[in-house]
């Protein structure tokens, strides 16, 4: 087989200029595998580039998430919806990942589930933070990271903020729809809950889509993400049930059946609930 020559104008000296490995610190980063099994299990490295890997996506998806509300607080809805739609391309690829940890089966699993103590992903503070800024809050679990500063500062600040929902309605309040004030005013810290008064708003975009096209693609684009997070979630429940049946979960949950409640859980309720009244006469 014929080889292929490095051609002469690729760098190969690197004593003084920044290389690939340099710029990406994979000396920090592909050594932050450490399994603790012992003897070291096989499938443990599996469950710990899994797990890691989604903590990358989602640090992406909450840096593109507080830009998003920034761009919205900006009225800039252009970019704010550019950096949605990367989230959503996110979430397909963090979905198509559970694949990958379905190929342990419970055997393998069982052989090293006993070291991991009591960590969970339960227990993430950056998906946590995530669901913070979609509008699920719930101030009961800032006491899950009370150990942890870092975390506990990050999930302070976004709990006390305006979801990126409270974003869009503001920017098109702004805009000239006709925004009811409970949505411009409403407690921001609270777990976000359905308000009827915007369904008469919602509505008349999606049937003159024309003349509101900003805010039906605004819409439309809120439904994707919240599509594709169910999707995640139960991608992730039915991994769990896979891999461990009904059995309760590190972290001390009741493992599927509390993931399956996660289910119930909405975003954007008032446009879903739209679909219901389009078209009634």
């Amino acid at each position: 087989m014929d080889e292929r020559a490095i051609e002469k104008d690729i760098v190969t000296d690197f004593r003084e200029r920044m290389s690939y490995g340099a710029y990406l610190d994979l000396d920090t980063l592909l050594s932050a595998q450490k399994p603790v099994s012992v003897p070291e299990h096989h499938d443990e490295l599996l469950f710990i580039i899994q797990h890691q890997t989604t903590e990358l996506w989602f640090k992406l998806v909450l840096h593109e998430l507080l830009a998003a509300r920034d761009a919205f607080d900006a009225d800039d809805l252009g970019f704010a919806l550019k950096c949605v739609a990367r989230v959503k391309h996110i979430q397909k690829t963090l979905t198509e990942q559970w694949s990958v940890l379905a190929t342990l089966t419970p055997t393998e699993y069982a052989q090293f589930r006993g070291f991991l103590g009591n960590s969970s992903g339960f227990q993430s503070a950056q998906y946590r933070a995530v669901e913070f800024v979609l509008g699920n809050k719930n101030a009961a679990m800032l006491t899950v990271f009370e150990s942890d500063s870092v975390a506990t500062e990050l999930l302070t600040r976004v709990h006390r903020e305006p979801s990126v929902y409270d974003a869009l309605w503001r920017c098109l309040a702004r805009a000239g729809l006709d925004v009811p004030e409970s949505a411009l005013r409403r407690d921001v810290t609270a777990p976000y809950a359905r308000n009827d008064d915007l369904m008469p708003l919602i509505t008349h975009v999606y049937e003159n889509s024309t003349e509101n096209w900003a805010a039906y693609e605004a819409f439309e684009e809120f439904v994707d993400l919240e599509e594709n997070f169910q999707l995640w979630r139960f991608r992730h429940m039915r991994t769990v049930l896979r891999t461990i049946g009904q059995k309760s979960g590190t972290g001390g949950s009741s493992g599927v059946g509390f993931l399956q409640r996660a289910l119930e859980l909405t975003f954007f309720p008032e446009l879903f609930a739209a679909r219901t009244e389009i078209g009634q006469t």
